[in-house]
Formats: C-alpha cells, structure tokens, sequence
C-alpha cells in the first residue's frame, strides 16, 4: 500500500478517541511513565504536562529515587514512584518486575523519555513490554535501544506499540546512516514497522506515520519552533495520554502529531515565531483538542 494520506481535521474526526466513561478518574484511563535520570529530569515533567492535558485521569511516574520528592512537587496530581538507580543515575534494571506488575493495572504506558541508553534501560524496558498486558505502549528516546537489542520485543502485543524516533534515533534502529534516513523517511518508517510490528511514527520537519497494515499519514504543516528541547517528551506524553483515553494505537499517534504540530504553531505566532518552550506546549492541547471534535 503505497498511498500517503495527509492528516486533516477531517481525518482525525473519523477516529476521534472515544468520550470519557462516566466522571470517574479512572474512566478516563490511567498512564504509568517509566521516564528520566538525574541528568535528564524534565523530560519527565514534559511528558506527565502532555499526558495530563491530553484528558488522561490518573498518572503514575516511575522515576529515579532521587528525583521522586522534587518531580513529585512539580507534578502535584501525580503518584510517585522513587525507583533505585544506578550510579550513573539511571533507573536500575531491578526495578523490572515491579515496574512490569505495575504495568499491568494501568490502561496505557510510556517508557524512555529522558532515560540513558544502557543495560539497565534496555532490562526495564523489556520487562515493561512483556508485562504490559492490555495496556497501550510508546516506546521514546532510551526505550528504543531495547529493539535494537530484541527485534522481535514488541511482536505478539495485543495492540501494537507506537514507537517515536526521530532521525538520528531511527538510523540507529535501522542500522543505516542518518543521511538515509533524512532522504526518505516515509521508506525508513515503513522498514521499521516492518521490522518491529510497530505504529512508527518518524518525526522531523514532515511526521510520517505507518502502521502495521501498511496504511501511512504525513503531517506537513508544523512549524520550525517545534525543533526545540523536550519538545519530543510533549509528543510522547500525549501519545500515552490518548491511548489511554481508549483511542486506538493509530488513532492515539495521528491526533498527538497533528495536536503538536497545531500548537506549535499557535505559540510561533503568539512569539513571532522561533524561541517558544516545550514546557508551553501542553497548555495549547485542550483547546486544539476541543476545536477539532467541535
């Protein structure tokens, strides 16, 4: 299947994620995020922000211990899991089990913002991806070196996981130089999700998405503002916060992309273009959501 299909309003509204059952927290779906290290602590925030103002109801964030009292504050609607790390300050591989029980009470989970690339993170990861059970999965940033270790890691999930590389991430995944990837990512994210039976969605100045059936989507209308720090921990956070809405691993990817790209805009306008923060993404996601399912 060759056709590449643009993201549209109108596209997004045939698989718009479903309403929140009844006005409980928990009908609204609960995130566990396995994110961070000591050097890398705001990717946390970012993606816990996203996932929050995505609609999510309940968020677990299972961080390093010495970051769990200062994320714990800075994240208030938060429970905060301190996790032993290593002594580079990373999370340890022996928090796995633990990690993969708690995977299973939770409806979507998001692994790899801000984490090293290492041992220890490929061990929890596995761990998470075999104990996640029913629940949606996104792979980020340190999660993926887990693939490259175990190919077939994410095959046999109930739904498939939504990886999110960006080029240099992807060539890394793929085995071939960065410049390939760039000169044709649409190609790059079809060779991933044949490879790893995933929702990839390749992100740069075009997104690509394909999903395992070979249907594909491109976001081409973002804005340079977006090349910033943290900005992909925003998108990661909303991926999750979607999916455990209930929205469909496609359906989850598609309006996280379109969401970041439209508020990317909005705040390129309101500062005259470049020097926007990731940190104002989040804030931008209610309305575009609403607009769009108005």
């Amino acid at each position: 299947m060759s056709t590449v299909t643009p993201i549209t309003e109108h596209v997004l509204r045939s698989m718009a994620p479903p309403e929140p059952d009844g006005d409980s927290k928990d009908g609204r779906g609960r995130i566990l995020i396995v994110a961070g290290c000591t050097s890398l602590p705001g990717a946390v925030l970012l993606a816990a922000h996203a996932a929050l103002r995505a609609g999510a109801g309940k968020l677990q964030l299972a961080i390093c211990r010495d970051l769990a009292i200062p994320i714990g504050i800075a994240v208030p609607e938060a429970l905060v899991v301190g996790l032993s790390q290593t002594e580079d300050g990373g999370i340890a591989r022996t928090c796995a089990d633990d990690l993969a029980k708690r995977a299973e009470r939770v409806d979507a989970v998001l692994v790899g913002p801000g984490m090293s690339e290492d041992a220890d993170a490929e061990g929890v990861t596995g761990a998470l991806v075999r104990g996640a059970g029913k629940a949606g999965l996104v792979l980020d940033a340190g999660a993926l070196a887990a693939l490259r270790a175990d190919p077939d890691l994410t095959r046999g999930l109930s739904k498939p996981a939504i990886i999110t590389p960006h080029a240099g991430e992807m060539a890394q995944l793929l085995g071939e130089e960065r410049e390939a990837i760039e000169a044709d990512p649409l190609a790059a994210a079809r060779r991933a999700t044949e490879r790893f039976g995933t929702v990839t969605v390749m992100k740069g100045g075009s997104t690509h998405i394909v999903s395992p059936d070979g249907r594909a989507w491109c976001y081409e209308v973002g804005h340079v503002g977006l090349a910033t720090s943290g900005s992909g921990d925003t998108l990661a956070g909303l991926v999750v916060g979607l999916l455990a809405r209930g929205a469909e691993p496609e359906a989850a990817a598609l309006w996280s992309v379109y969401t970041h790209g439209e508020a990317g805009r909005r705040l390129a306008r309101r500062y005259g273009g470049i020097g926007f923060l990731a940190r104002e993404i989040p804030g931008e996601v209610p309305f575009i959501l609403a607009e769009v399912l108005m």
